[in-house]
């Protein structure tokens, strides 16, 4: 498989006051496309600003990141936005939806800012909600959405845009333990049926089971890079 996600002696330092703040300290690591792989560790360990890297919100201080054969590591401003919008899908722990618009106008909402027709919009978003088990609610509001239906919308607005890679950073985080297991499978068959890469971040080990491999970071390092001791079903 080809590299989707190449990683090389990445630095991210901050400078708070006087003091720096070594974040990421010479991390390397590949993510092949089609892989489903979590990001563990504990608070502080790096993993947020390492998947802020991935995710093109912030650059390195030093190293090179290369997304789907392009360096990121040098662009800034609007560069960095224009790949996020044709390679990444993001989903996050709050669902972030527009509280007065419904599931499909949603969903939309990242090809209006393309440009992208009315009507190809709307058959683009049926077909995304429909992914994740939404096209019966897609006329609803969130209020009318429990938290599992809620992230699911979120996850098919993520798919919406055909992203190279899915971003998840804590999606399970505000959710009941069999809620959040239907949505892991969810990410979990769009890895294997789609071929979908899927870049995980939590703090759960129950969770980062569904991956196929897990990066684990301590102190800016990455410290373990393997298969979860057992796979979940």
């Amino acid at each position: 498989m080809e590299t989707m996600i190449g990683v090389s002696d990445l630095h991210k330092t901050y400078q708070m006051g006087e003091v720096s703040v070594n974040a990421l300290q010479g991390v390397s690591f590949t993510i092949k496309r089609g892989e489903f792989v979590a990001i563990m560790g504990p608070s502080g360990s790096g993993k947020s600003t390492l998947m802020n890297m991935i995710g093109c919100l912030d650059t390195p201080t030093s190293g090179s990141y290369q997304l789907d054969g392009e360096e990121i590591a040098t662009l800034s401003g609007n560069d960095l936005s224009a790949v996020r919008a044709r390679k990444l899908g993001f989903v996050f722990q709050q669902y972030m939806l527009l509280p007065r618009q419904n599931a499909l106008r949603q969903v939309e909402m990242p090809l209006i800012y393309r440009g992208v027709r009315a009507t190809e919009r709307q058959r683009r978003a049926e077909i995304a909600l429909n992914i994740v088990g939404m096209g019966q609610r897609m006329h609803h509001k969130p209020t009318e959405l429990s938290g599992g239906q809620q992230q699911r919308v979120a996850i098919a607005r993520a798919l919406v845009g055909s992203p190279a890679v899915l971003l998840a950073d804590e999606p399970t985080g505000a959710l009941d333990t069999h809620t959040s297991e239907e949505i892991m499978r969810i990410l979990q068959r769009l890895n294997v049926e789609q071929g979908l890469t899927v870049v995980l971040v939590t703090h759960e080990a129950d969770i980062a089971a569904y991956a196929q491999r897990i990066l684990t970071m301590r102190d800016g390092l990455l410290v373990s890079d393997a298969a979860p001791h057992v796979q979940a079903a």
